[in-house]
């Protein structure tokens, strides 16, 4: 039963680690094509589309890095040895910190974001009545 449980959850963390793959190919190309839109359009796009192009890769690597780290606890649970257990860990903490600097690029972005529009935005310039 055992050895029914370790062989079924490696399947499965291959399955994980392949929908990885998937996301992170998937991801790649969309942005390969966003990006040669944006470098070969005329007149240039603005930087911020360039940022956006950055900024929407680096949130599908972190969906990929999510799937990868589920992926490395499975293994965990059925790694045979400290040895094993110590190299998963260190994958998972490097994945981890990835994933975190990610996620915080993504919000300081959303936050210039956020304050550009606001001061775009004037408090009470409401459209003159006609």
């Amino acid at each position: 039963m055992e050895e029914l449980f370790k062989t079924w959850t490696a399947w499965v963390a291959l399955g994980v680690e392949g929908a990885a793959a998937l996301i992170i190919a998937i991801a790649s190309l969309e942005a390969t094509w966003r990006a040669l839109r944006v470098f070969l359009a005329r007149p240039a796009l603005p930087d911020a589309e360039k940022e956006s192009v950055r900024l929407r890769l680096a949130r599908w690597l972190a969906v990929a890095l999510e799937f990868a780290l589920a992926a490395d606890i499975l293994r965990t649970a059925i790694a045979p040895g400290w040895d094993e257990i110590g190299k998963l860990a260190a994958i998972a903490a490097l994945r981890t910190l990835l994933n975190f600097f990610l996620q915080r690029e993504i919000a300081d972005e959303a936050e210039r974001r956020r304050r550009g529009d606001a001061v775009t935005e004037r408090p009470g310039a409401a459209a003159a009545p006609s």
